[in-house]
């Protein structure tokens, strides 16, 4: 739409005004040309401590390789607009559900993590009599497939569309994610859970890795030296694990490169799906990539004596019921952490993840009766003390990265 204004000529009685066409709405506000600094290169779905959320990465251009820090241009607003937008802020819009008891939000999302303490315990008690991380896997998988396709049916939720473009960039996340899933279950059944979550406190450090070596982007000096204390806790706490063993060491290093790749590959998986939806594809796609290795490397020992060993020790209906029940709580955790994160604010966000930490050792340690040593006990502490450091620190970063965005 074209706005019109008067001339400032006067008034000559028995002619009518003389009216020019003013310049176009961009004009008229004075608003600067916008500059390009670079392209706008497929955004994506952030994954955070091995679950999704939405981001835009800007490619830097040739100019910004060298100055990584680019400013952006200010729009002034336009009188019309500025009136319009003061004029809808006076008629305030209906307040959502969470938004109006965000208290709920947050014990959500403590819930979930209480979650991940059941699963991981009934997976170590799996474990102890049936032995086959790839097969256990592809249940942990299959069961939530299983529910998304219910929910689809039942229409809660509505299943949202997807066409060949969007399925192309979820299949490098699904395939890390399935790939991280693996080997964190074969270290689960190799040593201590609580060993494999002290190694895998080490995914930040790979993730700062991967955002500075390979996303190109600029980590602060204080998240690297929060991180030191990480890499040194988990040194002394793998020379004297009791329960330590190559194969467990080695599963839960791939899982911490694989879950850093399966960020870097959601970056660049923009998309609008919800992100239940969008959870429920790449279970689907990661629980196919799982099966093949799962029938090769285990099927023949599974068919032999593995189920009916299993069968044997705690009878087929627990049997049955502890592989359900283990998948639902997997998903469940999943599903219940890819809707809440994104809802909490980043130091609440660093709490329950150090918190989780802590559970899950501390009650994995109670429940098994496993014997750590003096050594390892320090190391485990030192570890969790520096992953506290680093979250602290990078939610401090995100909170004022969020509120320059807002002012």
């Amino acid at each position: 739409m074209e706005s019109r204004v008067l001339t400032g000529a006067p008034a000559i009685r028995g002619l009518p005004f003389i009216r020019k066409p003013a310049a176009r709405f961009t004009a008229s506000c004075g608003a600067p040309a916008l500059k390009s600094t670079g392209t706008f290169n497929d955004g994506g779905n952030l994954i955070w401590r091995n679950q999704l959320r939405p981001a835009i990465l800007l490619e830097a251009s040739a100019a910004a390789v060298v100055s990584p820090v680019t400013k952006r241009e200010y729009l002034p607003p336009c009188p019309a607009a500025a009136s319009s937008s003061a004029e809808g802020s006076d008629s305030s819009g209906p307040v959502g559900f969470f938004q109006k008891y965000p208290a709920i939000v947050t014990g959500f999302f403590f819930f979930m993590y209480f979650l991940n303490v059941i699963f991981n315990i009934l997976n170590k008690k799996i474990y102890n009599y049936f032995p086959y991380p790839y097969f256990v896997s592809v249940i942990h998988l299959f069961v939530g497939v299983a529910y998304c396709l219910v929910s689809w049916v039942v229409g809660l939720p509505k299943r949202a569309p997807i066409d060949s473009n969007l399925l192309k960039l979820l299949i490098p996340v699904a395939v890390c994610h399935a790939l991280g899933h693996v080997t964190s279950n074969v270290s689960f059944a190799a040593v201590a859970v609580s060993f494999t979550h002290t190694v895998k406190a080490l995914e930040p450090f790979f993730n700062a890795a991967a955002s500075q070596f390979i996303l190109g982007q600029q980590i602060p000096f204080t998240l690297w030296l929060s991180l030191a204390p990480v890499v040194i806790g988990v040194s002394m706490a793998s020379m004297t694990e009791l329960s330590f063993n190559w194969t467990g060491f080695i599963s839960a290093m791939i899982s911490n490169i694989s879950f850093t790749y399966r960020s870097i590959y959601s970056k660049k998986a923009m998309t609008d799906m919800d992100s239940t939806n969008l959870y429920a594809y790449i279970s689907i796609i990661a629980l196919i990539v799982c099966i093949p290795p799962a029938i090769i490397i285990e099927g023949p020992q599974l068919l032999k004596h593995g189920f009916s060993d299993a069968i044997a020790k705690v009878g087929l209906t627990k049997f049955i019921s502890d592989l359900f029940w283990v998948g639902m709580f997997y998903h469940l955790y999943n599903q219940l952490a890819t809707n809440t994160l994104e809802r909490v604010a980043p130091l609440t966000h660093a709490v329950g993840n150090v918190l989780k930490r802590v559970f899950v050792i501390g009650f994995t340690i109670l429940v098994f009766g496993n014997k750590i040593s003096l050594q390892t006990g320090i190391g485990t502490s030192i570890a969790i003390a520096g992953v506290a450091m680093y979250s602290f620190i990078k939610a401090k970063i995100e909170e004022e990265k969020q509120q320059l965005k807002k002012a």
